[in-house]
């Protein structure tokens, strides 16, 4: 696909996405569940014959949210026993992975073993603003340290110049040795810092290079997730990806609300927190502050 072409279904997509009003999925009342995953619904087809049925899932009940976590520790000042109480915590609550700073990816793999929670890593973090060869570097030596997902964020001044072919080359930096090593790969898109249409642009590049996530925020950026960006980036990407929202969640409640906006992936340093507040017990943990 060349340019010209390019930016004519990036035009296409953001017109589609501007007509269509930005509303949470409508929810049953019987099981606050998003309705196409009602269970009585899911039901009525099945006794109508179906064998199969295709939903897009954005809920589920509580004790599925730690799985949706990536328990996250990515600052400047991170310490050795700060790292290590995180993986205690991970291993615990059961999170999806651990997101952490290059330095901490062996460390965080050889206290994982053994355990299903895998470590992600960042790459590019938290401005982007490097080189696709360097992010390619990054990427291949975070996944022979041990991690098994990347978080990358693209080159916002490139996106924002209009150079589409470099921020794709530069997603493929990552999206492509991920896919090598059989690895997630989620792609930054900092949403404060853009424009819908560039948020629009971002996703669809990221969707092209065959990455596996789009996500919200780095969480150092002037502002973090939000519903009305997690459901247009959930419009863009369709099902084929997933959506992280990450950045300012640190309760049940804004979990909940990403994942009715269409997330399927959610990173938050408050993870324990956010479960304890979803199986009913009392708070414990404070939150890290990303």
């Amino acid at each position: 696909m060349d340019q010209d072409d390019l930016r004519r279904l990036i035009r296409i997509i953001a017109e589609e996405v501007a007509r269509t009003p930005r509303t949470l999925p409508s929810r049953c009342s019987c099981h606050s569940m998003a309705l196409d995953c009602c269970p009585d619904r899911v039901q009525g087809m099945v006794d109508a014959g179906a064998s199969r049925i295709g939903v897009h899932a954005s809920g589920g009940a509580a004790g599925s949210v730690a799985a949706m976590i990536d328990h996250t520790l990515l600052k400047a000042d991170a310490s050795l026993a700060e790292v290590e109480t995180l993986c205690r915590e991970a291993a615990q609550f059961h999170f999806a992975t651990v997101c952490v700073n290059p330095t901490w990816v062996a460390t965080c793999a050889r206290l994982l073993r053994g355990t299903p929670v895998k470590v992600t890593s960042v790459v590019g973090f938290p401005l982007g603003a490097t080189t696709p060869d360097v992010k390619n570097y990054e990427t291949r030596r975070a996944l022979f340290d041990g991690a098994g997902e990347i978080d990358m964020v693209i080159n916002v001044g490139a996106l924002k110049s209009g150079d589409l072919r470099l921020v794709e080359r530069d997603i493929e930096a990552v999206a492509g040795p991920c896919r090598e090593a059989g690895a997630v790969s989620k792609v930054i898109i900092e949403a404060a810092l853009l424009t819908d249409e560039e948020k629009v642009t971002a996703c669809t590049l990221a969707k092209a290079a065959g990455a596996d996530y789009v996500k919200t925020s780095t969480g150092f950026g002037p502002g973090g997730a939000t519903v009305a960006d997690v459901t247009l980036m959930r419009r863009v990407v369709g099902d084929q990806m997933g959506v992280k929202a990450a950045g300012g969640v640190r309760d049940l409640e804004s979990v909940k609300a990403m994942i009715a906006a269409g997330a399927t992936r959610i990173g938050a340093s408050a993870g324990v927190r956010i479960v304890q507040e979803s199986r009913g017990g009392a708070v414990t943990a404070q939150a890290r502050g990303y």
